[in-house]
């Protein structure tokens, strides 16, 4: 039987880099997965092309109507969410190729980094925890950044929305505890050759990690029981290594 065999899994950021090949992994894997993303027709492009069963559901994540949408949609069509993937992303430099100094990033800027990386975060674990609550087990896996846990100067709204994600998952993970649900942060543990790079040389994107690197401790971590381990942050090699 394959490891998430009929498991339903909601995938934000799905309609390319990371979240792309986690949709595609967790597809080869037997699990029911929900796409939502801003682009339909990229998403459409890539459940047609998916094993298994899918979902498509548009949505901005910062939009509390169209993510309660996309819950709704989910358990309408698959009866349950076993697991969210919280993977939807930007940054300055992702947005104009360059990095900016606190002094330079303008509030929309600010804000629109914050709102996508942190309250869409919140706004989807927020609809789906009474689910999960309900069934008494689920995952949340909260896609994090080594930025996380670190700082560089230069990425000032980045950091502080991965900083706020890593306390966030661990609220959840303590929230969830009496209700045996999950919550985890993960990251690729390094620069990824996404759209965040899309500015650098050929030869250098094909020498950074590729966007299936965290495709292994997703499953690993999608797999988990109610007795799972939760509230912890690992990049992919250490999650890999405690799970598998």
């Amino acid at each position: 039987m394959s490891t998430l065999a009929d498991e339903v899994i909601i995938v934000t950021g799905a309609s390319r880099g990371l979240g792309r090949s986690m949709v595609e992994r967790f597809s080869e894997e037997g699990a029911r997965v929900v796409l939502t993303a801003r682009d339909e027709a990229l998403m459409e492009e890539v459940a047609s092309g998916l094993p298994g069963e899918s979902l498509v559901v548009p949505a901005d994540v910062r939009d509390a109507d169209a993510v309660a949408n996309v819950v709704e949609e989910t358990v309408d069509a698959f009866g349950r969410i076993d697991t969210l993937v919280n993977n939807a992303g930007v940054s300055i430099l992702g947005m104009q190729d360059s990095r900016k100094f606190l002094q330079d990033v303008t509030e929309e800027e600010w804000d629109t980094v914050l709102e996508v990386n942190l309250k869409g975060v919140f706004l989807f674990t927020h609809e789906v925890l009474p689910h999960m609550y309900e069934r008494e087990r689920g995952n949340v896996i909260n896609i994090s950044s080594g930025l996380g846990r670190a700082a560089v100067g230069g990425a000032g709204p980045y950091v502080s929305s991965k900083w706020g994600l890593e306390g966030l998952t661990r609220v959840t993970a303590m929230e969830g505890e009496k209700f045996d649900v999950n919550a985890n942060a993960l990251d690729p543990g390094g620069m990824v050759n996404t759209d965040i790079w899309a500015h650098l040389p050929e030869e250098e994107r094909q020498q950074i990690l590729q966007p299936d690197v965290m495709d292994d401790a997703a499953v690993l971590l999608a797999a988990q029981g109610p007795d799972g381990v939760s509230g912890e942050s690992m990049d992919a090699v250490g999650w890999e290594e405690r799970l598998g």
